[in-house]
């Protein structure tokens, strides 16, 4: 059997209700440039960085399900949490709850983005 081929995460893909808007929300918080052309129905937020992820966002097809079984989980620097939280409140993202003691090794909020989708802001402790 031959090696895995090396895979990267190219981009993520969201349905959205207004795509341009929620691409320029995501765009702000991580860092990105919109890519829209003529078609409202669809953006794109490119990587901040070499190896950083991109975001395609397209018309939602069908209803938001009630349970979202996937989302991000978005790492910061310890001790920088709490700002980035507020700056992406700031940004209109909706704090829904923290968790600051289940393990050890994280501490994460969990956020709504202005369509409801939700992420986490992380931070790790540092090992010393």
């Amino acid at each position: 059997m031959s090696p895995p081929a090396a895979i990267t995460l190219g981009a993520v893909n969201v349905e959205a209700d207004a795509p341009r808007a929620l691409a320029a929300f995501w765009a702000q918080l991580l860092g990105g440039t919109v890519a829209a052309g003529e078609d409202a129905d669809h953006a794109y937020v490119s990587a901040r960085e070499p190896g950083g992820f991109a975001m395609f966002f397209q018309l939602r097809s069908d209803p938001r399900p009630d349970r979202q079984g996937q989302h991000l989980d978005l790492t910061v620097p310890w001790g920088t949490r709490v700002a980035e939280v507020e700056r992406a409140v700031g940004l209109g993202a909706t704090h829904r709850w923290d968790v600051l003691d289940e393990v050890p090794w994280v501490q994460w909020s969990t956020l709504a983005d202005p369509e409801g989708n939700l992420f986490c802001i992380a931070e790790h402790p540092p090992t010393t």
